[in-house]
């Protein structure tokens, strides 16, 4: 497929839409307000559903919403935005929904500034809110591995069975690459019907889904946290993406990075 040139921002909404996702949820804040100006044209053009929320807190349970139901969905925001998430996306780990969040880094704390940065790095590797989980965390060096890693995105939150966050910033969602969109892709849910509440009609036996994050009897608890635990132990043997450059000499400094850092760092190396 030819290359287009395509800002970053638009570029993962575009991915999503490419990967099946029909459902998006967002409320507006920059550097990443772009994702949602473009599928709002875009989502009725695909018989897709748009919607702004209210808020980020919102938006959350949206998402959990429709990820309950089995839907590919997803939402980005903006570090802030994904703090006001945080109830939400713990709520939607516990219940095992499958879900996507883009976060494009402001920096900083507070509002702070929409210039590239990493701090949010501790936040989306150790579970931003309250309770024992963890999210699948994709890090793109730019547009390309951001369009690549949002169709991935899908198919992993539906494999485990929930959230996963693609870890951009403002450099990757504001400028403009030429980017290839992969075409062999598949764009159905997958297995939804054994655990979704998507219908009753949908199902050929009686059985009744439920989903829920309440686990009131410390069994079904303890149970629920070892089955996370379980996924958490198979994401680290399993989806450990990394690109070693220059390593094959045996030299006494050795930089680790991610993002469009990581640009930065093998341009210092040559």
């Amino acid at each position: 497929m030819a290359k287009v040139l395509m800002k970053g921002n638009e570029a993962i909404g575009e991915a999503a839409i490419r990967a099946g996702c029909k459902n998006y949820f967002a409320y507006p804040i920059t550097p990443q307000s772009e994702v949602a100006e473009y599928l709002a044209k875009r989502m009725p053009e695909v018989d897709g559903v748009f919607l702004q929320g209210e808020s980020e807190v919102a938006v959350g349970y949206m998402i959990f919403g429709a990820a309950a139901c089995g839907e590919r969905v997803m939402t980005t925001s903006s570090s802030p935005g994904v703090s006001l998430m945080s109830e939400a996306i713990s709520y939607i780990a516990a219940a095992q929904c499958p879900a996507v969040f883009v976060n494009i880094m402001r920096g900083g704390p507070g509002l702070g500034g929409i210039l590239p940065s990493q701090g949010d790095y501790f936040q989306a590797t150790k579970g931003g809110g309250h309770g024992d989980y963890h999210l699948l965390v994709l890090a793109p060096d730019g547009v390309q591995e951001a369009v690549e890693m949002t169709m991935k995105a899908f198919g992993l939150a539906e494999k485990y069975r929930g959230p996963v966050m693609i870890l951009g910033d403002g450099l990757i969602g504001q400028m403009m690459e030429p980017v290839e969109f992969p075409d062999d892709l598949n764009t159905e849910p997958s297995n939804k019907n054994d655990w979704a509440t998507s219908g009753m009609d949908t199902r050929k036996s009686d059985k009744r889904n439920l989903v829920r994050s309440l686990f009131l009897d410390p069994k079904e608890l303890n149970d629920n946290n070892l089955a996370l635990k379980a996924k958490y132990e198979q994401m680290k043997k399993e989806e450990v993406l990394y690109e070693g450059y220059n390593t094959d000499t045996d030299y006494k400094v050795l930089i680790v990075s991610y993002g469009t850092m990581s640009r930065v760092c093998k341009t210092s190396i040559d």
